[in-house]
């Protein structure tokens, strides 16, 4: 039976979760500074992280193409990724001027898991411990599983044990035949988490890996008492993988990176 859909009103409500969430997440490991109309995040030094900038949260400011070019101008100074990010039912004119500045920003599903869904963890995913070996494991499968190489190298964890001890992050990876085939995480904070960067590398997909992880990682956050999940799917055939097991479209997500 698929997900009951979101009131306009319960989809307005977790946007403005999502946007606090947002805004709060990065501080955990990135200074955040104030650049016209923008967010931008500077990640801690050997935290492993990347970030970006974001519109002020609550601000009222609208954006211009040169609000657009002076911020990624800002980046690249700073050898930082000439990211932005965005949600576009959030801040509409962003979009626009992106464009008016020259860039075509992806736009991805925004998907939040419906209340009721009834979302069990999968045998086959388990969260991992900060200081176990298949941690860094984990974070190869990740980078290969995006890059489409099944070429899986240990990747550093950077401040995940950290984050993980503090309960800012869970770790979870899926295993068959005692091997890891794939990874994600989730960033709890209070009643919200978003899960990231669930992947499987080319040679293992086809096999539930990436339901198990996900189930698995919505399992381990409503156990911490996290009441909003929401995620951001790389595609459509994605999101129809996360809309079987429950998660709802509430809105869309615009990813502006620019690469020298």
């Amino acid at each position: 039976m698929p997900p009951p859909p979101l009131t306009p009103s319960d989809g307005t409500d977790r946007l403005t979760e999502v946007e606090a969430y947002y805004d709060r997440v990065p501080r955990a490991t990135a200074t955040a500074e104030s650049h016209g109309p923008f967010t931008l995040f500077v990640a801690d030094e050997d935290s492993g992280f990347g970030f970006y900038a974001r519109p002020t949260l609550g601000g009222t400011a609208g954006f211009t193409p040169d609000d657009v070019t002076a911020v990624l101008a800002t980046q690249r100074s700073r050898d930082l990724p000439r990211a932005i990010e965005w949600v576009d039912e959030v801040t509409p004119d962003l979009l626009p001027a992106a464009r008016a500045a020259g860039h075509e920003p992806h736009r991805y599903p925004l998907l939040v898991l419906a209340g009721d869904a009834d979302v069990e963890p999968d045998p086959r995913a388990r969260v991992l411990a900060p200081a176990e070996p298949h941690l860094a494991l984990a974070v190869g499968a990740v980078h290969a599983g995006f890059t489409g190489t099944d070429d899986v190298q240990r990747g550093d964890p950077g401040s995940r044990p950290r984050l993980m001890e503090q309960g800012d992050l869970v770790v979870v990876a899926s295993f068959e035949g005692g091997r890891l085939r794939g990874a994600g995480s989730a960033s709890p904070r209070g009643a919200v988490a978003e899960l990231m960067g669930i992947a499987v590398p080319p040679g293992h997909r086809h096999r539930g890996h990436g339901t198990a992880i996900t189930r698995s990682l919505v399992a381990a956050c409503r156990e911490r008492g996290v009441a909003t999940v929401f995620l951001t799917a790389g595609s459509d055939a994605a999101a129809d993988i996360y809309r079987r097991i429950g998660f709802v479209d509430v809105a869309t997500a615009c990813i502006l990176t620019v690469d020298d």
